[in-house]
């Protein structure tokens, strides 16, 4: 009698509909020895307030401009910005289709979530989240109002590049679509063709009904590990039934749940190796700038975050080798990732009464 396929057992492919990849499963391998490092980060110390930290409230930054003394979010243009608004001159005629290239205007800013430096979001109280939140909705429309995309991201500790500890993101905006977001915009355009739904309106609502990969969810919000996740902690988050296509059509009550389901999540994933998670995070949603007169209907409002950590808090996965060459590769599945992110305790481990 031949063997019934076990997803938790047997290897295979799964396939990734919002940018038509796949992703190799192999769950057998976990039953492999393993002799690396389990044990915890070095807890660092971190000031509340640093003058030397450009970041700071009242701290100078390189260019000479001193910080206000600012007591919730602050926004300011990026002093080294990968994206200028002005002064590059147009590509000339390459004169042949393998040497293309186009003209890039676009603007970088970054964006603070606190004044103080020693906390991170899950430790923010809900208000203060909800302050962030709704600065990401003023971003949108101030710099959507004029570029295509605009791509607000946080990269959280040393590990994923971020050489400041002080809690803040990043917004780069541009006159194009960069390359993640047109794959999406393709696909979900073809998904909805074909459907006549929203791609990831239809995955949230199966989703939600099968509860296998649901990690923290409330009213208005999921947060998944994806069925087709990449990255072995990776999860995304999701309006739970409404069709939104950007941060900008969030109701009070929404932006009040996202503040909590955030806080919520990022204390499970800070609760998983009991230290402070690296991740890269990001928000997509309908294009923006010229776009904004498009019908988008084949949107859905989504943030990823894309998290390193294997094993321990010092144990990450490495992309490389096949998964560079070939396609992605997994060993924990999807369902056993969200099982154990679900079942870890909804306090902080910081904030534990039986912490000292």
């Amino acid at each position: 009698m031949a063997e019934s396929f076990d997803a938790k057992e047997h290897q295979h492919v799964r396939f990734n509909p919002l940018k038509g990849e796949w992703v190799l499963v192999s769950p057998h391998r976990l039953k492999r020895p393993w002799s690396g490092q389990v044990e915890k980060a070095a807890e660092v110390s971190i000031p509340r307030h640093d003058p030397k930290n450009p970041l700071c409230p009242r701290a100078t930054r390189a260019n000479g401009k001193v910080n206000p003394d600012y007591s919730s979010t602050f926004l300011f243009e990026n002093d080294f910005p990968a994206l200028l608004q002005e002064g590059a001159p147009q590509p000339g005629p390459s004169g042949h289709p393998l040497f293309r290239a186009e003209s890039a205007v676009g603007t970088c800013q970054v964006m603070c979530f606190h004044p103080w430096s020693d906390i991170t979001l899950p430790l923010m109280e809900p208000s203060d989240i909800r302050a962030v939140i709704d600065k990401w909705a003023d971003i949108i429309t101030d710099l959507g109002a004029k570029y295509r995309w605009v791509q607000i991201f946080e990269n959280k500790g040393a590990v994923m590049g971020c050489s400041n500890p002080h809690p803040h993101c990043q917004v780069w905006a541009s006159n194009f679509m960069p390359n993640e977001p047109q794959i999406k915009d393709t696909h979900q355009r073809q998904y909805y063709a074909e459907h006549k739904v929203p791609l990831l309106v239809e995955y949230a609502r199966m989703e939600a009904e099968k509860k296998e990969r649901i990690v923290v969810e409330n009213e208005h919000w999921l947060a998944v590990v994806p069925y087709w996740a990449t990255w072995p902690y990776e999860t995304m988050l999701l309006p739970r039934s409404r069709h939104i296509l950007r941060l900008t059509d969030l109701t009070p009550e929404e932006r009040d749940a996202l503040a909590d389901i955030m806080k919520r999540l990022l204390t499970k994933y800070d609760n998983l190796f009991e230290t402070s998670f690296p991740y890269s995070m990001g928000w997509h949603g309908a294009p923006t700038g010229e776009s904004l007169t498009e019908d988008n209907f084949h949107w859905q409002l989504h943030a990823m975050y894309y998290p390193p950590l294997l094993r321990s808090a010092t144990v990450k996965k490495f992309m490389v080798g096949y998964e560079m060459l070939a396609l992605p590769q997994r060993d924990l599945t999807a369902e056993q990732a969200a099982e154990k992110l679900r079942n870890l305790p909804d306090v902080h481990y910081k904030q534990r009464s039986d912490q000292s």
